[in-house]
Parts: structure tokens; C-alpha cells; sequence
């Protein structure tokens, strides 16, 4: 097993091109099923989940394949199978996204219950819910969920939560449905607009992406298209606060401003100064880090995926901060590794009230999930002396060169062989 060194404390200095959007991808590539033509796909990351992705539509038979360092191109004219095995989606729950599209162009799918990172139950009910209304006829059989439909007729959805997973696997489902399908209260991510996007540019027809109310009209038929994916905002965000935490001076290249406005708006508050420029997003932090307070909400609010880096940055505030998740129950797995490195984290429900400390002090850390991995390698880069994570693998699924990225502005990192 692999594991990231850190030689700390280092102040970050230069340029980081942000990498396509891990959130944005899978489901491009998932709704690539809908298509009877070619698709291919620009600024694919290279990440983990990507490859376990283009192998369960594979499996599934497509012809999916990298033909360059950040392109993929898939055909899906030739699939005849309808189940995503165990093995896939015990790994990535975004696997459980084909159903869908499999509903669309098979009229079933048989779907292991899916797996991921361990941060919270995030049950599939919504997902189910909305095939239900469009006629679909789910069972469960040991540990797979069985999804047939003659037809898939449109619906009006109305999600409890605007779930991002169950607005994308709905949407996909209604594309190739006989009528209109509206789904009311959805998720209105960017990553649900490049999605629609991307549908819209093969002779979909949804509207409304990006809004509570998302109207898709079903279409008989897909084809081929050409699309780049939108850059990932979490992988900007982890890279500002990185710079932040280490008083450095950062520009980013391939940002979108818009999607990044709540974690702007904090950094600023910190104390750090943003501006847009013409050759990306310029962060410097010189002076002290200001507490401040945090509560996750589904976008367009502050995002869950960022709350484990701004953790270890508030570890080291001067003031006391109280971050409240409100998305997933169980993510504060990170904070017991940031205690190991010196943090003063109290754990009160949903919330975790943290008392900022001079500084860290670098030590063996695991990473729990992806996010809490990211967190743990800025809290290093800040700390003093060495820090050695374990548990890589799972940076390796949402992190397209990470510590190549660091090691290009100064950051003493490296990856080693445990």
C-alpha cells in the first residue's frame, strides 16, 4: 500500500491547473449509455473512480477507453447486459447511476446496493422512488435491487431532499421515457447542469438544470457528441485552502468563479485575499487565519466536500469555530487524525466546535474518505516535522495528481511504498 510523506511547514508559491470535475465525469460517462453513437468525452481527471467506471460500462458492452491523456471515448451501441456486479459498485456507489440509463435502453437494471466512502447511510430510496412514479417495478433480492419497466412513462418527481444522485439518475432515466418528466425539488449542483448539458448536446431536451424544477421531454433516440467536462470545484476549493493554511500565494488555472462563491466568500472571511484575474483565480494568505463558522448545505450553499480541508484549517484559527454538517451523519471520522496532529476538535452531535491551536505537529494519520485524505495533506503541509498518511488509495479516487500538483509550488511531498 501506498502512503503520502509531507515535510512541514511549507508556504505554497505558483500556479496549479484545476483538473476536470470528478462529480461532473461519472455521470457523464454513465449517461453515455442513452447514446447509440460515439461520445467523447475532454478533460477526464485521472482518477480511480473513472477507470472503475469505464469497467462497469464495459462490462456492461460498451467500448469505453482513454485515446489520449484526458480523453475518453465510448460506444455504447453494442450493450446487452443489464447488471452493474458487486464487485463495481461495492467500490464506487456511483455505479448505482446506470440504472437509469439502463431502464432507458433496456427497459430493466439489476444493481448490487451500492458501497463508497463511509460517510453516512445515503440510502437510494429517492433514486427508487422516481423510477417508481415512471412506472418502474423495483424488488429486492439478496443484496441486489431488481428494477423492470415494459415502458418508462414521464413523471412528476417530487425529491424529499434535493439529492444529487437521485436529480442525475432520474433525469437520465427520463430522457429516453415517453413524455415529460419534471423533477421538483431537485439538486441544482453544477455538475447536474453539465450533466444536462451534455444530454442536451447528443438531441436530448431538459431544461432547467441548475433550478429547483428540472423538465426533461423523452426523445426516441441519442447520438453521437463532443464534450468538455467543467472544472472541479472541491479540488480548486482543497487548493485555496491550501494556500490559506500555509500563508501562501496561489493562482489557479481552469476555474469556474461562480461555482466556487461560498467557499470564496469564507476565505475572504479568514482573511485571505481573492481575486479573479485573467489567467485564473489569484488566493494569498498574509494575514493571521480568522476563525469562522461553517454550516454545509446543498449547493448553492457552503459544500460538504469541502468541510474536512477547512477543518484543519480552522484547527489552526486563531478563535474558536464551529463547523455544523448538515448533508452527512458520519463525516468527522477526520477529526480524531487532526487531533493526532495537535488540533483541539470537540465533536458535539453535528457539529464540531474546534479551538484554533498555534500550530500542528506532523505525525502517522490514515485517511478515512476521500475528503478527510485531502484535509489531512493540508494539515501536514502547515504541521511541523514529517507527516505520513496511509489510506491513499482513497485520495486516488477524486484527486488527479495531487501531490504532483503540490510538489509544483513548493510543497516537500512525496509518495512512497509502505
Amino acid at each position: 500500500m501506498d502512503k503520502i510523506i509531507i515535510e512541514g511547514p511549507t508556504r505554497l508559491n505558483g500556479k496549479i491547473a484545476v483538473s476536470g470535475a470528478k462529480n461532473a465525469v461519472l455521470p457523464i460517462i454513465v449517461a453515455s449509455l442513452l447514446s447509440e453513437g460515439t461520445c467523447r468525452i475532454l478533460d477526464v481527471p485521472n482518477l480511480a473512480d473513472v477507470i472503475t467506471i469505464r469497467d462497469v460500462l464495459n462490462d456492461l458492452g460498451a467500448k469505453a477507453e482513454m485515446i489520449d491523456t484526458n480523453i475518453m471515448e465510448i460506444n455504447c451501441s453494442g450493450i446487452f447486459k443489464h447488471e452493474a456486479p458487486y464487485d463495481y459498485v461495492s467500490k464506487m456507489r456511483a455505479s448505482v447511476l446506470v440504472m437509469g440509463p439502463l431502464l432507458g435502453r433496456l427497459g430493466k437494471a439489476r444493481i448490487s446496493m451500492p458501497g463508497g466512502c463511509a460517510i453516512g447511510t445515503r440510502p437510494i430510496d429517492l433514486h427508487l422512488k422516481g423510477f417508481e412514479a415512471m412506472g418502474v417495478r423495483i424488488t429486492m433480492e439478496h443484496g441486489y435491487i431488481m428494477a423492470e419497466a415494459p415502458k418508462l412513462t414521464g413523471a412528476r418527481v417530487y425529491l424529499d431532499y434535493p439529492s444529487v444522485g437521485a436529480t442525475e439518475n432520474i433525469l437520465m432515466a427520463g430522457v429516453l421515457a415517453e413524455g415529460i418528466t419534471i423533477i421538483e425539488n431537485a439538486a441544482e449542483e453544477p455538475e447536474i447542469v453539465d450533466l444536462a448539458n451534455f444530454v442536451n448536446s447528443m438531441g436530448g431536451k431538459v431544461k432547467g438544470a441548475g433550478t429547483k424544477i428540472i423538465k426533461i421531454e423523452g426523445v426516441r433516440e441519442l447520438g453521437p457528441t463532443t464534450h468538455t467536462v467543467i472544472p472541479d470545484r472541491i479540488e480548486a476549493g482543497s487548493y485555496m485552502i491550501a494556500a490559506t493554511i500555509t500563508g501562501g500565494e496561489l493562482i489557479l488555472e481552469n476555474v469556474i468563479i461562480d461555482h466556487l462563491k461560498p467557499v470564496i466568500a469564507k476565505l475572504k472571511e479568514v482573511g485571505a485575499e481573492i481575486e479573479e484575474g485573467e489567467s485564473g483565480l489569484f488566493i494569498r494568505q498574509n494575514n493571521p487565519i480568522k476563525a469562522v463558522d461553517i454550516k454545509t448545505l446543498p449547493y448553492p450553499g457552503f459544500p460538504t466536500d469541502l468541510q474536512a480541508q477547512f477543518m484543519a484549517l480552522m484547527s489552526v484559527a486563531q478563535g474558536t469555530s464551529v463547523l455544523s454538517e448538515t448533508v452527512f451523519e458520519n463525516r468527522f471520522m477526520h477529526a480524531e487524525e487532526l487531533r493526532r496532529m495537535g488540533a483541539d476538535i470537540k465533536i458535539q452531535g453535528r457539529s464540531a466546535v474546534i479551538e484554533g491551536v498555534p500550530k500542528l505537529a506532523g505525525t502517522q494519520v490514515k485517511a478515512s474518505d476521500l475528503r478527510a485524505g485531502a484535509a489531512l495533506i493540508i494539515a501536514g503541509l502547515a504541521a511541523e516535522g514529517e507527516t505520513e498518511l496511509t489510506n491513499v488509495y482513497h485520495i486516488d479516487r477524486g484527486y488527479d495528481g495531487i501531490v504532483d500538483k503540490f510538489r509544483q509550488v513548493g510543497a516537500k511531498i512525496k509518495r512512497a511504498n509502505s
